[in-house]
């Protein structure tokens, strides 16, 4: 029986897959987004079991789009594929979802091992948080990548950014919507290879433009409501 999936989007991972693969938990099926790698990370997650899906729009947002489409479980996680994080910590972030206390929960990274997390990009991150609290009133305090939510409502929310600001416009939308949002502590290692986003300052600035432009468009609510409002799913899976 399949509890839930996990959406891992990956540009040329295939070192850290193994890892990564092994640490799914039980009742979990891998969905191994491959954005255009050319290291054989696709041939790689096919011959540890992980559902393939590519998606040849580069993009953050692109590959968790299409991993979402592709999900077919009720609950839906995302979590980078560089092994910075462990999908382990699952279950327990799907704990509140499941228990009906929480919509949408974040990972709050916690670092662990030395360069796990840049100065920039937890600067970066620390800013942003805290322009997010302000623009929205939801106190949190990471845009970590791991996270679940309910599939349905999630792909309910409409979401149409398909490069690094996915993860923000996701939490403004779930906002909007009236998404009640926890956050969980994980610990954040150092990934395997180099980061294509946090690891250097360009990957950095163009992520925070791209999340300062949807802060800056956020406006009135315009997104479903409340994840009990039954609507029926827009995309479903096939």
């Amino acid at each position: 029986m399949t509890l839930g999936e996990v959406v891992l989007p990956t540009l040329n991972e295939a070192a850290a897959l193994p890892w990564v693969l092994s640490r799914v938990p039980q009742g979990w099926r891998a969905i191994v987004v491959d954005n255009g790698s050319t290291d054989g990370s696709a041939e790689v997650a096919a011959a540890l079991g992980a559902l393939v899906v590519h998606e040849p729009r580069r993009g953050f947002g692109a590959a968790v789009h299409a991993g979402v489409t592709a999900a077919g479980a009720e609950l839906v996680a995302i979590c980078d594929a560089d092994a910075s994080l462990d999908p382990a910590d699952l279950p327990r972030l799907a704990e509140p979802v499941l228990t009906g206390t929480a919509d949408l929960v974040l990972g709050r990274r916690r670092p662990v091992g030395r360069g796990a997390w840049p100065a920039h990009a937890r600067l970066a991150n620390r800013l942003l948080a805290s322009r997010i609290r302000a623009t929205t009133g939801v106190q949190v305090h990471d845009l970590g990548p791991m996270r679940v939510a309910r599939r349905a409502p999630l792909v309910a929310l409409a979401l149409t950014d398909r490069r690094s600001g996915y993860p923000l416009e996701m939490l403004l939308a779930a906002s909007d919507a009236g998404w009640r949002v926890a956050e969980l502590d994980v610990e954040y290692r150092p990934r395997v290879g180099r980061s294509k986003v946090t690891g250097t300052i360009r990957g950095t600035v163009t992520a925070i433009r791209d999340m300062q432009r949807l802060l800056s468009a956020h406006s009135a609510p315009t997104h479903p409501a409340h994840p009990s409002d039954p609507r029926p799913d827009p995309n479903p899976a096939a």
